[in-house]
């Protein structure tokens, strides 16, 4: 048979040679029972090359900006062999894996097994979920679950974050990010160092599942073995006795929570927080925290602890114990905050009715320069241009011009007792004073406070020459200064190896070192007992120096199980040595006491009940050794056995050993 070349039979075969990319797209039609979605699509080549490697098996190899489809993924390389058999897939070069658009796998070579939906990549391989990206050299995905394994080390970066590990499975579902083996994160925040954690690419949520190291760039390191942390709000979580340090404290507790925007931390279950600067620990079953306050509040059987010279600590038990910070600037005066958020204050220098604001928000009275207490510094505030001068006044309070005459002198007389405590306060911020310059003296003087409130009513220019004068002679300033107090409310226990002590309520501040005892405090030491209304307890070095019984104030010291020497007056006046008291004055309109004298052979000679304007009392091996009246001295000694019933206690005694700590281990209870 004779074949003949028509025009039309040339044009048909040229049409279908041009024409190879269509008709690659023609597949046979699947067979019944298979799985359409497992069958490999050419969809576009630049070439076709089909080779049969036996009478079962054809490699179809297709070349040049190769596009490949398996159900809803699509698979684009720069060349690829097809085994039509095993439904395996080779590509090789510049290989893109688009998983129904929502992960995107990148590699330099592919080998993907139709079957079980599984690829192997290899070299430069990235994956992307659009928000994080997983690179690695080495990595098998499967498609079915979108899971995805390193084993030769891999990286993931999500923004500013980067972890890094030895080994890896990311999971496309969830997100979710598994790091095994040399585990490191790194954010402009932390630095976090693990064998094991779980990261989530989405909410970029960390998650810790054995023993991490997270340090601060800003200072300070957490270790902990459970937890989260997010590393977009800033909340975290850790438990199993996670431990975090910074500069100044250490915290400790079953479990922390943390709120990095407000700066509260919440310890819950045997949480410690221990100030090795300060010299302080707090325990509870819970405590709240705030960074940017710096104070804490304890509750559940809270304790706090004061360290002091060698093993001798005081230790404090209370229902709640708060404890917060008051910072001065460099002339003493009270920096104000009122935005709990910022901890800033802000003032508009130019408004003109900033001073009657002041006075309103702070309740500050109007003063004038008459008023002014030039023994304080004057303290400029200064922002953009003006000034406002914040000038303190001490001033009787309207309950101290009610005094009586009487309390007028016992007021006159607490100053004076309070001297000492004076001049350590004055030897702590004469650092941060400096004198008073003459300009400012001059400018308050010329109007009233009000009126160095306006703007208009001080030059800029005078000021601003002043402060130049002071850089020129270069006078330093103190830095600002922060005082630390501690309050502690309801059945307070106080332990120390020397004085102990009950109370209501109590107040401390590193400012005075003084210890102020509310309602009903008890104090005792060695075998005495001292009550009043209201306790100051001075301290030096975290040890007794000196102590003040406001009203009703008692002594009462055991001479045995049936005698006691007592003294009772309106105030107080305690000194001791040693831990030990030394000697006492009691004041009093009159001062009683009851004493049992001893005769050389230290036998009781009788009762002493005696009165007057004011009592010594000296103190000896633990128990009163002496006492002396001073004026209007009326009193009786009693044969010791013919005391009367009546006259062998004052008003307000009772012996209250059974309130007094024992030891340090009662406050754990």
């Amino acid at each position: 048979m004779k074949l003949i070349f028509t025009p039309g039979l040339f044009c048909l075969l040229l049409l279908f040679a041009a024409n190879f990319k269509a008709a690659s797209q023609v597949t046979p039609p699947p067979q019944p029972g298979s799985d359409t979605l497992r069958t490999i699509q050419i969809i576009q080549g630049q070439s076709l090359r089909e080779k049969a490697i036996d009478t079962l098996t054809t490699l179809k190899t297709i070349a040049g900006n190769v596009i490949l489809k398996e159900g809803l993924t699509l698979f684009y390389c720069d060349s690829a062999t097809i085994n039509s058999l095993t439904n395996i897939l080779e590509a090789f070069g510049n290989v893109h894996i688009n998983q129904n658009d929502s992960i995107h796998t990148y590699s330099q070579y592919l080998k993907y097994v139709g079957k079980d939906r599984v690829a192997f990549l290899k070299k430069d391989v990235r994956l992307t979920d659009k928000k994080g990206t997983l690179y690695t050299q080495d990595l098998v995905y499967d498609l079915k679950s979108s899971v995805g394994t390193y084993t030769t080390g891999g990286k993931v970066v999500n923004g500013t974050t980067v972890l890094t590990s030895n080994e890896g499975v990311y999971y496309g579902s969830t997100k979710d990010v598994y790091f095994k083996k040399n585990v490191h994160l790194v954010d402009p925040k932390y630095d976090i160092v693990s064998d094991s954690l779980l990261y989530n690419t989405q909410s970029q949520l960390v998650t810790f599942i054995t023993a991490t190291k997270i340090k601060s760039k800003e200072g300070g390191d957490i270790y902990t073995k459970t937890g989260s942390y997010n590393l977009q709000n800033g909340k975290a979580f850790f438990g199993n006795r996670t431990v975090i340090k910074d500069s100044t404290r250490t915290y400790v507790a079953n479990d922390i929570a943390y709120d990095e925007k407000s700066g509260i931390a919440q310890l819950e279950g045997n949480a410690v927080i221990r100030d090795s600067v300060n010299g302080y620990s707090i325990l509870g079953n819970q405590i709240f925290s705030s960074k940017f306050d710096q104070s804490f509040l304890a509750t559940r059987k809270p304790l706090l602890i004061f360290k002091g010279e060698g093993k001798d600590s005081t230790f404090i038990a209370a229902d709640t114990l708060f404890s917060g910070v008051i910072k001065l600037d460099k002339n003493g005066n009270k920096i104000l905050k009122t935005d709990t958020l910022k901890n800033t204050t802000t003032i508009n220098l130019n408004d003109s009715t900033l001073g009657k604001d002041l006075q309103n928000n702070n309740n500050l009275p109007k003063k004038t320069f008459a008023d002014i207490d030039w023994l304080k510094p004057v303290t400029p505030l200064q922002k953009d241009a003006g000034f406002v001068y914040v000038v303190q006044k001490n001033e009787p309070t309207p309950a101290e011009i009610k005094m009586s005459a009487e309390n007028a002198k016992e007021a006159a007389l607490t100053k004076r007792a309070d001297a000492a405590i004076d001049k350590i306060r004055s030897e702590e911020l004469a650092g941060n004073k400096f004198t008073i310059n003459t300009d400012l003296k001059k400018a308050a003087a010329i109007k009233p406070m009000d009126s160095l409130i306006n703007r208009d009513s001080l030059s800029f220019k005078q000021i601003a020459t002043s402060d130049s004068v002071k850089k020129a002679a270069g006078v330093k300033t103190a830095k600002d200064t922060t005082i630390r107090y501690f309050e502690a409310f309801h059945h307070v226990r106080i332990f120390n190896d020397s004085v102990q002590s009950v109370c209501d309520s109590l107040f401390y501040s590193s400012e005075d070192s003084v210890f102020r005892l509310y309602q009903k405090p008890l104090v005792f030491n060695n075998k005495s007992q001292i009550a009043g209304d209201t306790i100051y307890m001075f301290t030096e070095n975290k040890k007794a120096k000196r102590m003040y019984v406001f009203e009703n104030g008692i002594i009462i010291n055991e001479a045995n199980k049936q005698m006691y020497n007592q003294m009772g007056g309106r105030t107080i006046n305690g000194y001791f040595k040693d831990g030990t008291i030394d000697y006492m004055r009691i004041k009093g309109s009159p001062a009683e006491s009851i004493f049992y004298p001893q005769d050389d052979d230290s036998a009781y000679i009788g009762m002493n009940r005696s009165k007057g304007d004011v009592i010594d009392v000296y103190f000896a091996d633990k128990t009163v050794n002496k006492v002396k009246f001073v004026n209007d001295v009326d009193g009786t000694l009693y044969p010791i056995r013919q005391r009367p019933e009546d006259q062998k206690f004052l008003k307000n005694f009772k012996w209250w050993e059974s309130r007094r700590p024992k030891n340090k281990f009662e406050l754990f209870e």
